[in-house]
């Protein structure tokens, strides 16, 4: 190496080298709009989600996450007993209980 190179490569006298703190502020914002756009709506939905499924009672008509629609016709611990058609009767769990469904366009 010349002395031209070595010159260019010192950093200038009076300033630091590196970016202090900046490189901390940077993870930190980065976590911050992560947690903003990601992690708190997906927290946000499973706590509905759950408040639906405890809510459940005999006589809502529900969907499955198979796309099953119909009546519960006993609701147990972890599952659920649904009507969906005359005298056939499945068990679900309750995991498995999507939504009510959307009444009819007319």
């Amino acid at each position: 190496m010349n002395t031209l190179s070595m010159f260019l490569l010192q950093a200038p006298q009076g300033q630091q080298q590196g970016g202090g703190y900046s490189g901390l502020i940077m993870i930190f914002l980065i976590f911050v709009v992560f947690w903003l756009f990601f992690i708190r709506p997906q927290n946000k939905k499973q706590k509905e989600e759950a408040k639906f499924r405890e809510a459940l009672q005999k006589g809502d008509d529900v969907v499955t996450a198979g796309g099953i629609h119909g009546k519960i016709a006993e609701v147990k611990e972890t599952t659920v007993l649904l009507t969906i058609d005359n005298n056939v009767k499945i068990e679900v769990e309750k995991t498995m209980i999507m939504a009510t469904p959307r009444p009819a366009a007319k």
